[in-house]
């Protein structure tokens, strides 16, 4: 784990560093918020920064949501600063923390950013083949392409190979090429020199600098533009990058692993992804099982969700139902294990009794075999609206049935998470309610 703090934290810092340290924490200390942001901006990235509470905290959270630089921030200060800490959590400070520095709260926060949720639970001997194999393949450096429907697990499997490679020491450093807009994306992989264009206030190393020595993982890449796929193939190919507005290219060190949910020769065949690109990528390919063709994990998983939050609510791990029993194991499971844990996690919130009930689990998608089935109401009869009505309708129902998870929703409507971000955007300004991610009741339509 690698913490960085940020200020004097009034002569505390030796103190809080030696906890972290005893914690295996790399702990890295500047002076003020434009230290740390030319730190961040240089790659030294962080899992945590630790700010002095009299630092301009907002002015670092805004900075690094405009520089899209994505890290916890935990405020310190001396003693129980009500006004400080109020302040401080309003600004975007995930915690504060008193000073001088309590062993066990410092050791909790830290843990609490560095607890292992990568962990792949499993049970059926389908899941266990694809390990078996991802073990195998882990310690070498050949790029690994991961496919899967969505909620899958492909961003744990990246992390896995990452953590039984060589280069486990080394950063993982994720880019979600679906979740960056477009014209973004080349400065978040490659960087640029200060001036390249507007906005431009400093040079910004990229995610290929920052992941140098380690796994840069390109989270389904098959939503990336061909115009970028060139410049990736570039990347690959010659292990070295050209930062926006350089003058020079920049050699990197890097193991990529790309994970898709689409048909890969498809895209290929439809000219949305160059073929030279993906057999670069695919030297290995794990294909990861969807949930139903994994049947033993559902129960198992199931229990496992249970237990975890139960715990995270301080309530019992109740047992399931026979008939809930039965209910998870007839149902498709269109959107897999991340759809499963949506539902375990209802499922404990909602359950009173000595047992979970089907109605406390509150499965809602149509009961069919197929990955790409919709719910089947798409929202009032259908007759007498406009195409346009009817779409917008299917649309907002698959995002609400998907509890807000435009990946999820873009894989079951058939389109690219591209073209459905365009439509809620669309939306939005037409003045329609759009589900956020973990929402739950329908909006109006």
């Amino acid at each position: 784990m690698r913490l960085l703090i940020i200020g004097t934290l009034d002569g505390q810092i030796g103190g809080a560093s030696r906890i972290a340290v005893e914690r295996g924490a790399k702990v890295t200390q500047v002076d003020d918020i434009q230290g740390g942001l030319e730190t961040l901006r240089a790659g030294n990235g962080a899992d945590l920064l630790m700010v002095d509470v009299n630092l301009d905290i907002g002015l670092l959270i805004s900075s690094l949501e405009a520089e899209r630089i994505t890290i916890p921030v935990v405020a310190c200060g001396i003693g129980n600063d009500t006004r400080a800490a109020v302040k401080a959590i309003k600004a975007g400070a995930k915690e504060y923390i008193p000073l001088p520095p309590d062993t066990d709260l410092i050791a909790a926060v830290l843990s609490a950013v560095t607890e292992e949720t990568h962990a792949i639970e499993f049970k059926d001997p389908a899941m266990a083949e694809v390990l078996k194999m991802a073990t195998q393949v882990a310690p070498s450096d050949a790029s690994i392409m991961v496919t899967g429907q969505s909620g899958t697990g492909k961003e744990l499997m990246a992390r896995f190979l990452h953590a039984k490679s060589l280069r486990s020491k080394g950063p993982f450093i994720a880019v979600n090429c679906a979740a960056i807009p477009e014209n973004l994306l080349e400065s978040e992989l490659f960087g640029y020199e200060k001036g390249s264009f507007t906005g431009a206030v400093a040079r910004r190393i990229g995610k290929f600098e920052e992941a140098n020595g380690g796994t840069l993982l390109l989270d389904e890449i098959s939503e990336m533009d061909p115009h970028l796929q060139a410049k990736l193939l570039r990347a690959v190919q010659e292990r070295e990058i050209d930062r926006i507005g350089g003058t020079r290219p920049v050699k990197v060190d890097v193991r990529i692993v790309a994970t898709s949910n689409r048909n890969m020769a498809d895209e290929i065949a439809e000219n949305r992804f160059r073929e030279d690109l993906y057999f670069r990528l695919n030297v290995v390919n794990l294909a990861l099982p969807s949930l139903s063709e994994r049947p033993l994990d559902i129960l198992h998983l199931s229990s496992h969700f249970i237990a975890k939050y139960a715990k995270e609510n301080c309530v019992d791990a109740l047992p399931l139902s026979d008939s809930a029993t039965q209910a998870l194991q007839d149902y498709p499971w269109p959107g897999n294990v991340r759809e499963l844990e949506n539902a375990m996690h209802r499922a404990v919130l909602l359950s009173s009794g000595k047992e979970i009930s089907t109605d406390a689990i509150q499965l809602t998608a149509a009961a069919s075999s197929s990955d790409k089935a919709a719910p089947t109401a798409i929202g009032g009869d259908m007759v007498g609206q406009t195409v346009a009505q009817v779409e917008r309708g299917l649309i907002i129902d698959t995002l609400q049935h998907c509890l807000g998870n435009r990946t999820h929703a873009a894989n079951i409507l058939g389109i690219s998470i591209r073209t459905l971000r365009n439509k809620l955007k669309l939306y939005n300004e037409q003045g329609f309610a759009v589900p956020m991610p973990g929402e739950t009741e329908r909006p109006s339509v």
